[in-house]
């Protein structure tokens, strides 16, 4: 867990929110402390409806302990991380034994998905979190029970998964292989009789935790009837839950999106997988519950978040730490053989080499695929500091396996895992947040406006609200930017001398003056400009704005 910590946190402090999920729930925790309005997420002036509120009120109160501290907004990510591997430890510790545990955890750790997203200020680590929570509960209620404690705390963790992201109940798949299995006569297998008001009390406790937020919020909302509280709670009840899942209207892939997922992202747990079938199958054959419900379960999981045409790679991630648990019975013997330490070992040297040529070969050479990647993120130079950061992540594999050697092959592996996930975001926070986080473009503009001017946002991004330096005056941030225009023109009108409009030069019309209009360069990907109060045609009536391009 110490190791943990070290990875996991390395680099909390470092940056600013990033794009694209971070700036957002920051920008709603920090207008929650200074509104004092816990039920209703606002961005802007406008109420946010996409999520609901678990993580922002997490960002809010670490916010409000730290006095408003930079890396605030990660801490519910490495805490919910640190959570699921203690989690994972402690199932693993009670099913089979605290070496199983141990191995179960470090699956989860190495992997590379768990600890890109645990770096992340995102609502995934908290939802991971309580999924997993649940999970516990449940397994250890069936396996290891009766355990009615348990199976109720895991039925309301798996109700707080919702109403931090909405697909907690996905935890309660796992009674449907417990209900197969105790009816097949499974050994191991919790059976109890005539306890239906206990088995009840789960439906209890999961509304409960949903209860903590949507009972207050729905009074409120019913209370106020205004139409913009009414449409909130049904853009989150329905819009964002059912219809999403039932019409996916983003990220459409296609059903096998997922196992593409894993072959990319889920390294190097998933190199296990075709070594652990024929173990998998004796344990069917044995029917060990133990290894079946949890894989079942990912299976279950799997299904689930591949049925909507829309998918994302993160989806999925609650299924890392049963798929752990189903392997790490068997990861004791592999390690016992020749050929594991071995491999593991050779992933660790030619991890470290590609690294580190790849890095030598776009710093030296600067071919154009550096080039774009280092103009994306607005480097000098094609990028070399970055291109150092490549090699330094490459550096510390070859340390690792040095340090190591071959016959500790699988701890050289984890080691440079480890290793690396220190090195990058130690040497790249400070290289990028400048650009990333937009706090660049933002001291540019506080200074090109003066002492004495006043700004006003039109289809701006959630990190220039965040990193404005004094109040500013927003237009909305969901309306049409040809409609946020005709109000910030009228709002500039008002005082023309001190008041400058900062927008995406995408939304740029044809009444605007070309020659006074004040260029902000690229942060994020995303052109801005300024303009001032004398920039715009008089009397001038714009044409329509092309679609916005994909």
């Amino acid at each position: 867990m110490l190791f943990a910590l070290v990875v996991l946190a390395a680099g909390i402090g470092m940056r600013d929110p990033w794009p694209p999920d971070e700036p957002r729930f920051a920008l709603v925790a920090r207008q929650m402390l200074e509104s004092g309005q816990w039920l209703f997420p606002h961005r802007g002036i406008e109420l946010y409806a996409d999520k609901p509120p678990m993580l922002m009120w997490t960002e809010a109160v670490w916010m409000w302990l730290t006095g408003g501290w930079r890396g605030a907004f990660l801490l519910t990510s490495l805490l919910s991380g640190l959570g699921t591997l203690a989690l994972v430890a402690h199932l693993g510790r009670r099913l089979w034994n605290p070496r199983v545990g141990l191995h179960a955890a470090a699956i989860v750790l190495t992997t590379m998905a768990f600890v890109d997203v645990i770096k992340h200020g995102q609502i995934d680590p908290l939802s991971l979190f309580w999924i997993t929570l649940a999970n516990t509960g449940l397994l250890l209620h069936c396996l290891r029970g009766p355990d009615w404690k348990m199976y109720w705390l895991g039925c309301f963790a798996a109700g707080l998964g919702v109403i931090t992201k909405g697909v907690g109940v996905i935890a309660l798949l796992m009674l449907i292989p417990y209900a197969v299995m105790r009816a097949r006569q499974w050994p191991g297998v919790t059976r109890t009789q005539g306890d239906g008001w206990r088995w009840a009390g789960g439906v209890v406790a999961f509304l409960l935790a949903i209860a903590v937020w949507l009972a207050p919020m729905l009074i409120a909302a019913y209370g106020l009837r205004t139409p913009e509280y009414l449409a909130y709670v049904q853009d989150i009840l329905f819009h964002q839950t059912a219809d999403r899942y039932a019409h996916s209207w983003q990220h459409e892939e296609a059903p096998w999106f997922f196992l593409l997922v894993i072959l990319r992202l889920w390294m190097p747990a998933w190199f296990l997988i075709p070594v652990l079938v024929p173990r998998w199958r004796e344990a069917l054959r044995l029917r060990e519950p133990r290894v079946w419900m949890p894989l079942v379960w990912f299976a279950l999981t799997l299904v689930f978040f591949s049925i909507p045409s829309g998918k994302r790679a993160i989806y999925i991630l609650p299924g890392l730490p049963m798929l752990a648990l189903a392997m790490a019975p068997y990861i004791g013997g592999l390690m016992a053989t020749r050929w594991m330490p071995r491999l593991a070992f050779g992933l660790t040297v030619a991890t470290g080499v590609v690294f580190t040529a790849v890095g030598i070969w776009a710093w030296k050479a600067a071919p154009m695929a550096a080039q774009r990647v280092a103009e994306g993120y607005g480097l000098p130079n094609h990028g070399q500091a970055l291109w150092l950061c490549v090699i330094g992540v490459g550096v510390a594999f070859l340390v690792a396996a040095a340090v190591c050697r071959s016959r500790r092959g699988v701890l050289a592996l984890v080691l440079g895992i480890g290793l690396a996930w220190i090195v990058w975001p130690v040497m790249t926070y400070p290289l990028l947040n400048a650009n990333q986080s937009a706090a660049q473009l933002m001291r540019e503009a506080d200074a090109r406006i003066g002492a004495d001017g006043q700004l006003g946002l039109v289809s701006w991004r959630e990190e220039v609200l965040y990193q404005a330096r004094r109040p500013v005056t927003e237009f909305g941030f969901a309306r049409d930017a040809a409609l946020q225009m005709v109000d910030a023109r009228a709002w500039q009108r008002a005082d023309p001398a001190h008041r400058w409009i900062l927008l995406n030069a995408d939304a740029l019309d044809s009444c605007v003056i070309g020659e006074k209009v004040v260029e902000m360069g690229v942060a994020n990907r995303v052109h801005s400009v300024l303009l001032p109060g004398d920039g715009s045609k008089a009397d001038c009536v714009p044409e329509p704005l092309a679609p916005a391009q994909e």
